[in-house]
């Protein structure tokens, strides 16, 4: 009973020092958040400007030799179009290159006669057109889009044998040629995003608080203070490790949370893609893998951060972990978390991300994320062993 008092004395003062420092609590807890949420809101914003034109833009395009044909399919495009006989092309590529102009279509003579007369099994090349564009300037790329997307469609039409996926609707009743479910669009896009992101969150926020708890003590001389308490060092290394474990889950609720709400704006508003798919049962799935995870990885934070004298010093140390973090966590961008065999669910990092692939994307094994927890949970408890017997050893406490 006594034990389990001292752990919460632990735990309790832990965190009210954290909660206390108000700097600490912005930088850790209120800050990643919100900074995630404007940075992903605004690339989302940027990208979807980067690949749209203005509404109501009129293309500036110069076609030669333009048929009547290709003339008549033309009409509906918004588009300026100047027509000018053949002859040296340098101004108008000059003026693209300089993104004063969109297109440069040029056409061969008679190219509707060229077009009749060509037969395909002659093995004669077929007439071409050249398009001219300039792929750093929007406007340019979708005026070559659209002009090529005209230009397919009246190639189609000279020889029409068959089409694929063309019907609108059938019989009244609208034809959908992908068949994949709402709720399985949502799945792949969150299962490929954030499993990555969420382990990186995590690390982060153990990162922000376990080096300050551990290597900051011994930084501010406090750590002999710490150790002449009455509690156990196995005690204090418990009282430690649950409270950081509960400012690195509040740390990555914030980031996590800023991403979720950033997503919308991120995808561009992708249809089809919506988080209500998942219910309390996912969200307890995840909160346990999310959980086990922290522990390990504030467990494993603490006793590199034990080997150092400052804190940052630390956080130097722990940079090769946050590399193995990062890599190991793009693996979830290949899904494969039903796949996997149980003994994966081994490793430690691996299983975490393969877990967390498996709850987004709807196939999740309740015996893998079980094998997940308690493998984390496993080591969480040998490396916290490990720590204690550092708190016990004065050389590495004291540097000496």
């Amino acid at each position: 009973m006594k034990s389990k008092s001292n752990i919460m004395i632990v735990f309790k003062k832990e965190l009210a020092r954290f909660f206390g420092d108000r700097r600490l609590l912005l930088t850790s807890v209120f800050l990643p958040g919100i900074m995630i949420y404007l940075i992903y809101s605004f690339m989302g914003s940027a990208m979807a400007d980067m690949f749209e034109t203005e509404e109501g833009y009129r293309y500036s395009v110069t076609v030669v030799n333009m048929p009547d044909s290709v003339s008549a399919m033309t009409g509906g495009l918004p588009a300026d179009f100047t027509l000018r006989a053949p002859g040296d092309l340098t101004e108008e590529m000059t003026a693209i290159e300089e993104k004063n102009l969109d297109l440069l279509a040029v056409f061969p003579p008679d190219f509707d006669a060229a077009v009749a007369a060509y037969d395909p099994a002659s093995g004669e090349p077929a007439p071409n057109i050249d398009l001219f564009f300039n792929g750093t300037k929007t406007e340019s790329s979708a005026a070559y889009d659209q002009m090529t997307a005209v230009l397919n469609a009246y190639e189609s039409s000279l020889s029409n044998k068959f089409d694929i996926n063309a019907l609108k609707e059938l019989d009244g009743i609208p034809v959908a040629y992908n068949l994949a479910s709402e709720k399985d669009t949502s799945g792949f896009a969150f299962s490929s995003l954030l499993p990555m992101l969420l382990m990186v969150f995590l690390f982060s926020g153990c990162m922000a608080v376990a080096p300050e708890s551990i290597a900051g003590e011994k930084e501010r001389g406090t750590v002999a203070t710490m150790l002449v308490t009455p509690a156990r060092r196995s005690e204090l290394v418990m009282g430690k490790i649950l409270a950081l474990a509960v400012m690195a889950l509040l740390s990555g609720a914030s980031s996590i949370l800023g991403t979720l709400l950033s997503l919308p704006k991120m995808m561009g508003g992708a249809a089809g893609i919506s988080a209500a798919y998942y219910g309390p049962a996912d969200y307890a799935l995840l909160a346990a893998v999310a959980l086990s995870t922290v522990l390990l990885l504030v467990s494993v934070i603490s006793v590199i951060s034990a080997f150092a004298k400052t804190v940052k010093e630390a956080q130097t140390s722990v940079m090769p972990l946050m590399v193995v973090v990062m890599l190991v966590g793009v693996t979830g961008l290949f899904g494969g978390g039903a796949q996997a065999g149980q003994l994966y669910y081994l490793i430690p990092i691996y299983n975490s991300v393969q877990s967390m692939v498996g709850i987004f994307s709807f196939s999740a094994s309740a015996m893998n994320i079980l094998i997940t927890v308690l493998a984390n949970l496993l080591l969480s408890a040998a490396f916290g062993l490990a720590l204690t017997r550092m708190f016990n050893s004065e050389k590495i406490m004291f540097n000496r």
